[in-house]
Formats: structure tokens, C-alpha cells, sequence
């Protein structure tokens, strides 16, 4: 008859119980990265310039009512500055 002894199932176990307490250390401390005020400021501008019709200005980007974005190194349909 063949199987397992308890020194061998406990040693898995072990083994098993420190490898899950490791990675869900590591998963728990993973977060999610904060975008830069400059970022929340063009979004926030872009959005109201689509929502009022009138172009709004910040950063030096120029928003357009229809959501296209006017400067230097901006993306011409995000807005967001790629030189910064």
C-alpha cells in the first residue's frame, strides 16, 4: 500500500501557506498609480469646453467644443501633454 506520510503533507502545507502569505502580501500592496493634477486639470477643461461649447485654455492646451486639443505637445484629440 502506497501514500503519503503527515511529515510530507505537512511540509507541503507549510510550503503552500508561505508562498500564499508572500504573494498576498505583494498583491495587497499594489496601487493603483495617481494621475498628476496637470492631467486632472486638462481632462476637467476638455470636458467642459465639450459640455459649455466654449474653448477653455489650461496648461497652454487649447480645448476646442468638439474635443480636440490645440498645442505644443499635445495630443490633438486627448489633450494629454506628451513633453511633460
Amino acid at each position: 500500500m502506497r501514500g503519503v506520510t503527515l511529515l510530507e503533507l505537512l511540509v507541503v502545507l507549510t510550503i503552500l501557506g508561505l508562498l500564499l502569505g508572500v504573494s498576498g502580501l505583494a498583491i495587497g500592496s499594489l496601487r493603483v498609480p495617481r494621475e498628476s493634477q496637470d492631467v486632472i486639470d486638462l481632462r476637467r477643461a476638455r470636458a467642459d469646453a465639450i459640455q459649455s461649447g466654449v474653448p477653455r485654455t489650461v496648461h497652454g492646451v487649447r480645448f476646442l467644443p468638439d474635443g480636440r486639443a490645440i498645442g505644443v505637445g499635445a495630443d490633438p484629440l486627448t489633450g494629454v501633454l506628451s513633453a511633460r
